[in-house]
């Protein structure tokens, strides 16, 4: 007699094959190692990606998720592993990325008692999350990672959660696998774009704001056609500027942290915002000073996956729930406006953008600008460039030019410690892309260690850049706006970080000259290794356009 019996550790590797994942991020613990059996008896199929730290393994995971538009895929153990990675799962909740997190419980007999490192998910989970649950069934695995795929990928995107407790993992049931899943998203209606083309015709001074989740490179193209058909002028939302190619007519920049002036004074003075995608949350709107509230002066058309973000925060003339690629294809075939009337317009925010995109000067001997500069002009078109948070990073997304789609990684959420793990991931599933990770010092030792990753993965296409200022910039910055001179807590003492990646098998190099840094960047380039270049910049710049002096004089 033959059995189907599984364990639910085995049904939960079948069910994964099932819905097409190949790569697994994780930090190995013992609530749930009876999967991690399973998914050894299935490593010539999934990839399985040892992190150092559950942060990083998170951030991996949603780097993933932004990637390909299918759920990054992450296994972390219970109490400790679990809060470690809330910081990636938080992450892709505000950035809108299709994530699932499988988090080790303890046994069903020992819940609620506090057993070692127990916690309740459901609760701990459920603002962060689409979705939490646990599952207490062996035979009931299929039904929940089914439901975890759909939630994760449908309507806004976003993070799913799932608690395995220890001894589910063990049992065994007799249960079909089930079919793959398919992503469910609205699509516009002929009458809701019928009405868009009647306000779009009675615009004289429109801007589209394209951002949020759920692109593909299709929708993108979309979104690029109806721009050049129309003549528009597209700004996009903060850390989506891979959504057209910045080297287009009709971009005109980014709406976010050090925004171009002359974009936000376009934006409040346009008779019409067409906002593709976007949340209108706090970095978009400046504060919620961008638009009136609660109607904005000028007309808005508001399409977005989620519904319940249309008319959140500010009432639209028009809001249509729709994915982005439905409903870029549904702009791309629109009759176009003949002969608009603000041809003008948009060339005018263009030059404005060219002219805010020029490199600036900077104290010291080493000019962020001008090594942006030199990566746009020797990476390939392809190279995906990833960051994580802070002042170091306005200089990146100010003066590079991303050339298309999936080439920026950058976390909406300003959660620092982001760019060397989505670094990785990306070189990880892009083996013949280059990618450099752009950090900071105080950003870089938040996820640091994830260097090991990479030495251990091998990744001779990851050149991680530390741009070391021996502050947390940021917050030096406002604490020299508010309370000028009275600096505490944000001096850094950093470690020789070249030395600390040659210490990790890395190559490493130390750079303090604008001059040196191409040759530098070669030579990382050609290591049979990963590479670090240590960035030393002067303090006194603090931003593209202020220094520490200069903001605390005007503030004194």
């Amino acid at each position: 007699m033959t059995s189907n019996l599984r364990t639910g550790g085995q049904i939960l590797a079948d069910a994964l094959l099932t819905h097409g994942v190949d790569t697994i991020f994780c930090v190995p613990g013992e609530s749930y190692i009876a999967t991690l059996d399973a998914l050894f008896d299935v490593r010539d199929r999934i990839r399985v990606v040892t992190c150092r730290q559950e942060g990083g393994a998170a951030y991996m995971a949603e780097a993933y998720g932004k990637l390909t538009g299918r759920p990054g895929i992450c296994f972390v153990t219970r109490g400790p592993g679990a809060t470690n990675a809330s910081v990636g799962i938080h992450t892709a909740r505000q950035d809108s990325t299709p994530m699932i997190v499988f988090v080790g419980q303890v046994a069903r007999g020992m819940a609620e008692r506090e057993a070692f490192q127990e916690i309740d998910f459901r609760r701990m989970m459920g603002e962060l999350t689409k979705w939490t649950a646990q599952i207490d069934d062996p035979a009931r695995v299929p039904e929940y990672v089914n439901r975890a795929f759909r939630t994760a990928t449908s309507g806004r995107a976003g993070p799913v959660v799932l608690a395995l407790p220890e001894d589910m993992q063990t049992d065994r049931a007799e249960i079909e696998d089930g079919a793959a899943y398919a992503e469910v998203q609205a699509s516009p209606s002929s009458d809701d774009m019928a009405r868009l083309r009647d306000i779009l015709a009675e615009a004289e001074r429109p801007v589209v704001l394209a951002g949020g989740g759920g692109w593909t490179e299709r929708a993108c193209d979309d979104l690029r056609m109806f721009a050049e058909t129309n003549d528009l002028p597209v700004a996009v939302g903060f850390r989506r500027q891979d959504l057209l190619d910045n080297r287009h007519p009709g971009y005109v920049g980014v709406v976010g942290l050090g925004a171009n002036p002359a974009l936000a004074a376009a934006i409040r003075d346009s008779d019409l915002l067409l906002v593709v995608g976007a949340q209108l949350g706090e970095i978009v709107t400046q504060g919620y000073t961008l638009l009136s509230l609660p109607k904005p002066r000028q007309r808005l058309v508001h399409a977005h996956p989620g519904i319940d973000e249309i008319g959140k925060i500010y009432q639209p003339d028009l809001g249509i729930a729709s994915g982005m690629p439905g409903f870029a294809a549904a702009l791309a075939a629109l009759d176009p406006i003949r002969n608009p009337p603000w041809a003008g317009h948009r060339a005018s925010i263009r030059a404005a953008y060219e002219e805010f995109t020029e490199p600036t000067g900077m104290p010291g001997g080493l000019n962020l600008a001008h090594v942006v500069r030199h990566l746009e002009g020797v990476l390939p078109e392809d190279a995906i460039l990833a960051n994580g948070a802070g002042n170091f990073s306005q200089w990146l997304h100010r003066f590079h030019r991303y050339r298309g789609y999936g080439t920026q990684l950058s976390p909406q959420s300003g959660s620092m410690g982001y760019g060397v793990p989505a670094g990785v991931a990306a070189a990880v599933l892009n083996p013949g892309r280059e990618v450099v990770a752009w950090c900071g010092d105080g950003d870089f030792l938040m996820n640091g260690q994830e260097i090991a990753t990479a030495a251990a993965q091998g990744l001779r296409n990851l050149t991680v850049l530390v741009v070391n200022n021996g502050t947390y910039g940021t917050i030096r910055m406002h604490q020299e706006r508010h309370y000028p001179g009275r600096v505490i807590a944000t001096d850094l003492a950093n470690p020789d970080f070249a030395m600390l990646a040659r210490a990790y098998g890395l190559h490493g190099e130390t750079v303090d000259r604008t001059e040196d840094f191409a040759d530098a960047f070669v030579r990382g380039r050609a290591a049979d290794a990963p590479a670090l270049l240590e960035l030393r910049i002067d303090p006194e710049a603090i931003l593209p356009t202020a220094t520490i002096s200069g903001i605390r004089a005007a503030s004194g």
